[in-house]
């Protein structure tokens, strides 16, 4: 088959795993920098150019690893080559919904899926009631597109949390605000899920005085056996979001697990060294099971 890989480097772990696995099983893959590309409408059949290449038949499939900065164009990229019937491991709405927590969380909650008591609003008149309604301090401030952790903190007093969401609101930033389940203890759970089945679980542990467990912030890794919710959580928040490739991450809580967020770009470094498990490969097999040849 022939891959196209949409990412913004062929350094990063992620992107040179997925290729090499892709070239091992005898596909030709090629890197797409997705801010490179551009799509022209109009006057016959929409095509898609890299530079002044057009690459609108160039694949069989598509694996778009879109980064936080460029989600809405990388996203309408994505939805052109879905629109020329090309086979996409993330879909471009599946994306937008990943990228926004609020609206992720949404989604979970409409389906069932336990999640941690979560407020938004960009109300800066009630800032105290916000708190209250979460049952009081500590509580979690997040941003609503921020990954590997950034802009996750966590206010310790009604005090400094007041203080934080206000300067947020005056800087017109949408935030999230969520309850803090101190029995987590900084630890949570990534679950990695292709297609419809998990492949690889561990459990990220945070560092001494730090709250957040992401890899990228120092976190330790451990592999991690899986309850049956658990794992039920899991397949269903990708199947909601509409992601074949996932990451869902959770906590262990006194009410059960609970959803806090699910990655359409997840990272396989921290969770191919925790578990062994060949996760690029996984992702390759998917991809052989689900997109179609389209030239000889």
């Amino acid at each position: 088959m022939d891959i196209g890989l949409l990412s913004v480097s062929m350094n990063v772990y992620s992107t040179k795993r997925i290729a090499e696995e892709a070239e091992k099983s005898g596909h030709y893959v090629e890197r797409i920098d997705h801010t490179k590309c551009s799509v022209k409408l109009g006057a016959g059949k929409p095509r898609i150019y890299l530079g002044e290449e057009d690459i609108s038949n160039e694949f069989d499939a598509i694996i778009p690893r879109i980064g936080a900065k460029v989600s809405r164009h990388g996203a309408a990229i994505v939805k052109q080559f879905e629109m020329n019937g090309i086979f996409s491991t993330a879909r471009s709405l599946s994306i937008l919904r990943a990228r926004n927590k609020v609206r992720t969380l949404q989604i979970m909650a409409r389906k069932g899926i336990p999640i941690p008591e979560t407020l938004f609003s960009i109300n800066p008149d009630n800032i105290k009631k916000q708190i209250e309604i979460l049952g009081g301090a500590p509580v979690i401030i997040k941003l609503q597109e921020g990954t590997q952790g950034i802009g996750v903190i966590l206010a310790e007093t009604k005090k400094s949390a007041k203080s934080i969401i206000d300067t947020f609101y005056k800087m017109d930033t949408s935030i999230l605000i969520q309850k803090y389940i101190e029995e987590s203890n900084g630890e949570d759970i990534r679950i990695f899920v292709v297609g419809n089945k998990i492949v690889a679980s561990m459990k990220r542990v945070s560092e001494v005085g730090e709250f957040r467990s992401n890899v990228h912030r120092g976190g330790a890794t451990e592999k991690v056996k899986l309850s049956a919710k658990e794992q039920f959580i899991a397949l269903n928040a990708a199947k909601h979001i509409g992601l074949g490739v996932a990451g869902v991450d959770l906590i262990r809580s006194k009410k059960g697990p609970l959803l806090i967020e699910v990655n359409a770009s997840p990272g396989l470094q921290g969770i191919e060294a925790a578990t062994g498990v060949n996760v690029a490969q996984e992702i390759i097999k998917y991809v052989e099971r689900n997109g179609k040849r389209r030239r000889k």
